[in-house]
């Protein structure tokens, strides 16, 4: 049987920085599987790791693209050892002005297709497996310009909680990291319709931090991963004060160009 990690959007991003952090150790793990849709990135990030990869330039939107990564899972009598779902994108501006697809887009990706994924997946692991979800500190309350991405990282969050729970008796563990901005190209997409999100760069921290705490968080089996002081506090505030407040203090900052 081959141990295998799957990594989803690891083209970029916090996908890429998965496999080059797992890359110094795991040396457990048959073959790190690259999933993302630019072949030429996956490529280059293949000639960087020591583990043996494949590299699939799939559109994990398309069930033809989950069907044909099944099909290979059972083909190679491959057991899943980690799923990570990074794939995702977000798009910043009032709802009523965005482009109905890109919103859509939003809920196909961020939600539907990570589902997908890890519904197909899940019957290809065993006790001690990991499931590790890229949710955001935007699920922790609904975001104005951002309405459509926190609902997705909202569910994101719910849905891996509630698994957790479930497959906890299978020994198969789901952490959902939530991290604030993140020094990513994500915001060269969510910024591109010119609405900009001003407070990251006060809480912007690099993909390698949170990486390297999710990787422990998995490890220690922790329901959840928030990286850095800001959003921890974030965390705690929008459980504890009411959501009406918050977006009062949210306008005013935004009024303020904070």
């Amino acid at each position: 049987m081959k141990n295998i990690i799957i990594i989803t959007g690891a083209s970029s991003g916090i996908g890429m920085e998965f496999a080059r952090q797992m890359d110094d150790g795991f040396d457990n793990i048959d073959e790190f599987w690259l999933i993302a849709r630019r072949e030429e990135h996956l490529s280059r990030l293949s000639k960087q790791l020591r583990h043996k990869s494949r590299i699939l330039p799939l559109d994990i939107t398309s069930s033809s693209a989950l069907d044909f990564l099944e099909d290979i899972v059972i083909e190679q009598n491959a057991a899943v050892r980690m799923l990570i779902n990074c794939a995702g994108y977000g798009l910043m501006g009032y709802f009523c002005e965005q482009e109905p697809e890109g919103e859509l887009g939003m809920i196909r990706l961020n939600c539907e297709a990570l589902t997908d994924m890890t519904h197909r997946m899940i019957p290809y692991m065993r006790r001690g497996s990991r499931i590790i979800q890229l949710a955001s500190s935007a699920a922790f309350l609904p975001q104005p310009d951002f309405a459509v991405y926190a609902a997705t990282k909202s569910y994101v969050l719910s849905f891996s909680r509630a698994l957790g729970q479930e497959l906890k008796g299978a020994g198969i563990y789901v952490t959902s990291v939530c991290p604030g901005p993140v020094d990513t190209p994500f915001f060269d997409i969510a910024e591109s319709t010119g609405s900009t999100l001003s407070v990251k760069k006060y809480t912007m921290v690099s993909a390698g931090s949170v990486v390297a705490l999710a990787l422990r968080d998995s490890y220690l089996k922790r329901p959840l991963s928030v990286c850095s002081l800001p959003i921890k506090a974030f965390h705690v505030l929008s459980r504890a004060v009411p959501h009406g407040a918050i977006f009062k203090v949210m306008e005013l900052m935004k009024m303020k160009g904070l």
